[in-house]
């Protein structure tokens, strides 16, 4: 089955958001901090760190606040612009998908068979 992975180029910098980064929000929100969302992504932390600090500059205001760790722990979380970040990325993900989608459907059906299976076995590959 074809699929699509949106990455989009933002400002005159074109600072790309994507998947990737949106999935590291979506563990923030979950976990509560930036290096449990690295750990649970299997994502080094000072990598993590460095997509939050970039997200967070390349918008008026940042997309995740976070507090510096010690005794209680630190912490982070999305803001409302982060939530919105992510609601809107999926959104376009989802209206991009519905565009094409009979154009991809048509493409691939198009495919020689030996393509087809070997598409079909990496498929199964990323499910596990």
């Amino acid at each position: 089955m074809a699929r699509v992975r949106l990455r989009i180029y933002l400002g005159e910098d074109e600072r790309k958001l994507g998947p990737g980064k949106i999935q590291l929000l979506e563990a923030i929100r979950e976990h509560g901090s930036i290096s449990a969302a690295a750990r649970s992504m299997g994502m080094a932390y000072r990598h993590a760190w460095e997509l939050v600090d970039d997200l967070n500059g390349c918008f008026q205001s940042p997309v995740v606040a976070a507090s510096i760790g010690g005794r209680a722990g630190g912490g982070a979380e999305i803001t409302p612009l982060g939530e919105e970040l992510i609601r809107r990325f999926h959104a376009m993900e989802k209206a991009t998908r519905r565009a094409i989608g009979r154009d991809l459907d048509a493409l691939e059906a198009k495919l020689d068979a030996r393509a087809r299976k070997a598409r079909s076995g990496r498929d199964r590959t990323r499910e596990r």
